[in-house]
C-alpha cells in the first residue's frame, strides 16, 4: 500500500520531517505579517496576526470534539450487536 510506504518515509525522517514543518509554519506567518492586507478586515480581531489560523485551529478542535461525543452518544455501538 502505497499510504504505508508514504507514512513509514515520514516516520524514518522524523527530524526532518519537523523541521520542514517548522519551516512551512514560519513561512506561512511570515507570508501572514508581510504580504496580507488587513485594511479591509471588518473586526479589531482580523487585525491581529494570526488570528484566522487560531480560529480554524479551533473550530476544527471543537468539531472533532463535537463529533466524538455525537458518535459515542448513540451512533457506536457494541461490536456483538448483531449477534443476539
Amino acid at each position: 500500500m502505497i499510504i504505508v510506504k508514504f507514512i513509514d518515509f515520514f516516520r524514518d525522517r522524523l527530524k526532518g520531517t519537523i523541521l520542514f514543518c517548522y519551516g512551512v509554519l514560519a513561512l506561512l506567518v511570515f507570508i501572514d505579517l508581510a504580504c496580507i492586507d488587513k485594511s479591509v478586515a471588518h473586526t479589531k480581531m482580523e487585525h491581529l496576526p494570526g488570528f484566522w489560523s487560531l480560529f480554524g485551529f479551533i473550530a476544527c478542535v471543537a468539531i472533532i470534539i463535537i463529533s466524538k461525543w455525537f458518535g459515542h452518544s448513540g451512533i457506536m455501538t457494541r461490536e456483538d450487536y448483531y449477534d443476539d
